[in-house]
C-alpha cells in the first residue's frame, strides 16, 4: 500500500507558517533543493490543500520557461507537469484540471481509495489545513520535516486538534550548511 508522506517546513516551536500565512521564515538553498529534489523526484503523486495547489499552479507550469530558470526551477517544473495532482477542497472543481483529483467529501474512503493504487509514496505538501484533515483522520504514514532554526512564538501550528497520541520511529536527520535539519519519521503503528 503506498504511503502518504507530509513533507513541511517547520520552526523550532512547531509552526509551519506566521499567523497570516507568512513563510518569509523558511531557508532554502541549493543543498536543500537538490536534496528534496532526489526524493520527490522518486514520487508520481502530490497531495495539496486548496491554497497551496492554487499558488504551486500560478509559478511551476512555467517555471522552467523563464528566462532566469534554475536547475531547480527546470527540474521541479518538468516533475509537477507530469505527477498526478490530489487537492482536498470543498470549493474547488475538477472539471478542466489535467492530471488533477479534487476531493471534496469522503475524505477518508477517498485517499484510502488512492493509496490502495498501484504507484510511490503519495507526497503532501505544505497545506497546513489539509494536513490537519488527514492527521485527524490517521491517513498520514510519515513526516518529512524540516526544522528552521527560528522560533516564530505564533502562527499556523502543524499539529493541531490531536485526539490521540501518534508515536513516530526516527528513520534519518541531517543538518544542512542552513542550520535547518531534517527530520524524517515513520509513523509507529505497533
Amino acid at each position: 500500500m503506498r504511503k502518504i508522506i507530509s513533507f513541511m517546513h517547520i520552526s523550532l516551536d512547531g509552526f509551519v507558517a506566521g499567523p497570516n500565512g507568512e513563510l518569509d521564515w523558511v531557508k532554502v538553498d541549493e543543498e536543500i533543493f537538490d536534496h528534496v529534489g532526489k526524493r520527490i523526484s522518486k514520487g508520481d503523486t502530490a497531495l495539496y490543500g486548496r491554497v497551496t495547489y492554487q499558488m504551486m499552479e500560478s509559478y511551476w507550469p512555467t517555471a522552467a520557461d523563464k528566462p532566469n530558470a534554475t536547475t531547480h526551477d527546470i527540474e521541479h517544473s518538468k516533475w509537477y507537469s507530469k505527477v498526478q495532482k490530489v487537492v482536498l477542497s470543498k470549493t474547488m472543481g475538477d472539471a478542466d484540471l489535467p492530471d488533477t483529483k479534487v476531493i471534496s467529501e469522503n475524505l477518508s474512503d477517498r485517499i484510502n481509495e488512492i493509496k490502495q493504487q498501484p504507484g510511490e509514496d503519495i507526497l503532501l505538501f505544505g497545506s497546513p489545513t489539509a494536513t490537519h484533515s488527514l492527521i485527524q483522520q490517521n491517513l498520514i504514514d510519515g513526516y518529512w520535516l524540516f526544522v528552521n532554526p527560528i522560533i516564530l512564538g505564533r502562527g499556523i501550528p502543524l499539529f493541531a486538534n490531536i485526539k490521540d497520541k501518534i508515536k513516530l520511529k526516527l528513520l534519518t536527520t541531517r543538518q544542512f550548511a542552513s542550520g535547518v535539519t531534517e527530520l524524517n519519521y515513520t509513523v509507529d503503528n505497533a
